[in-house]
């Protein structure tokens, strides 16, 4: 997987920097966070989608609890997922049309004031950076 950077940009204006790994291979998509024991704060891993879809994620063999933010296709928040369960294989689905999942250590996006409707910075969303 290769490592990148976005911004999380909050209603409030403030503009966040997450390093990133991205995966963007199907068998990157499927391992994901899996097997890990730590996710640092400032760090989390992007699933990125060419074209906007129900996607649908799970906690099977991952260690830690994740948030995982639902990010549609113009960099818009979607959805947020907090504290995902450790080892749970209970699907957690977008519930809309999104081009991305951010997966974050959990409780992240509280801590950062991340909500639904705030914005990602990134070239792969479709709206300019400044």
């Amino acid at each position: 997987m290769r490592s990148d950077r976005l911004w999380l940009v909050t209603g409030a204006g403030k503009e966040i920097p997450i390093e990133i790994e991205v995966a963007e291979a199907p068998e990157d998509k499927q391992l994901g966070l899996m097997f890990r024991t730590e996710l640092a704060d400032g760090h989390g891993m992007l699933f990125p989608y060419k074209k906007p879809q129900e996607l649908s994620m799970w906690m099977h063999n991952t260690y830690i609890p994740l948030d995982m933010v639902f990010i549609r296709a113009d960099g818009t928040v979607h959805r947020i997922e907090s504290r995902a369960e450790p080892l749970s294989d209970r699907i957690i689905r977008s519930d809309g049309q999104v081009t991305a999942v951010l997966e974050l250590p959990g409780g992240a996006a509280e801590r950062l004031g991340l909500k639904p409707g705030d914005r990602v910075r990134h070239p792969i969303f479709s709206w300019p950076a400044h």
